[in-house]
């Protein structure tokens, strides 16, 4: 097989490179720093470096994708999202569960319900597969019963609960869903509905912010294992 070369003005090439670069060191990190916390934590840590990983894998064969068909690789995207954004809401239910927050198992299934439509949806839409005004408002409901349930639903309320340290990781995840994720409908918009964004700005865009997202969202729960490991020591 011929082996693939990036053109140096190739910036969304080159953007998909550095995204599955930048993924695989936070596996690394996140993997490793691991086997330092309390045992409560691993699965939250081990959870994140899966988020990553797969995001690494993904963007290095969207890179190949990109530069081979020079389009936009929504297929390959929406599989990456369709096992790391699941994952992500898991990390809601894990948190509280390892505070010994009491929290039952629908608060789960409702932010996994949320997440396959809001992610169905998109696909379909962006696709080509549904109409694309439909498709858009049908995946924001499902973005709402997420917003919902982290805001103002049984795991908001259970963070109140637990607390401390973590209702301020809490905190900050959902804030994370909630502002750093609204890219990625107003990207929809731009891309789809207002026409205003070619293909190579939304995918640098969409690049981006999983970059930020994926890896901030690990941060925070890496800092809140590590702090309650510190402090418990």
């Amino acid at each position: 097989m011929e082996k693939l070369f990036l053109d140096s003005a190739d910036y969304v090439g080159v953007s998909f490179w550095l995204v599955s670069i930048g993924m695989i060191a936070a596996t690394v990190f996140f993997l490793y720093e691991g086997a330092f916390v309390k045992k409560k934590w691993r699965l939250s840590l081990l959870v994140v470096g899966l988020v990553t990983l797969v995001a690494a894998v993904h963007y290095d064969y969207m890179r190949d994708f990109w530069v081979v068909k020079e389009a936009t690789p929504n297929i390959y995207r929406y599989i990456d999202w369709l096992i790391t954004v699941p994952l992500q809401m898991i990390e809601f239910y894990i948190i509280l569960v390892a505070a010994g927050a009491a929290i039952g198992s629908s608060s789960f299934l409702r932010l996994l319900v949320g997440t396959i439509a809001m992610l169905l949806f998109g696909y379909l839409g962006e696709a080509g597969l549904m109409d694309v005004t439909l498709a858009f408002v049908l995946g924001m409901v499902g973005w709402a019963v997420i917003i919902y349930e982290i805001f103002a639903g049984a795991a908001s309320s259970a963070a109140k609960t637990a607390g401390g340290a973590v209702m301020s990781a809490f905190n900050a995840m959902r804030l994370i869903v909630l502002v750093g994720w609204a890219i990625y409908p107003l990207g929809y918009v731009l891309g789809y509905l207002a026409g205003g964004v070619d293909s190579a700005t939304l995918n640098l865009v969409y690049n981006l912010a999983d970059f930020v997202n994926k890896i901030l969202f690990g941060l925070v729960i890496w800092h809140l294992a590590v702090n309650d490991s510190s402090e418990n020591a």
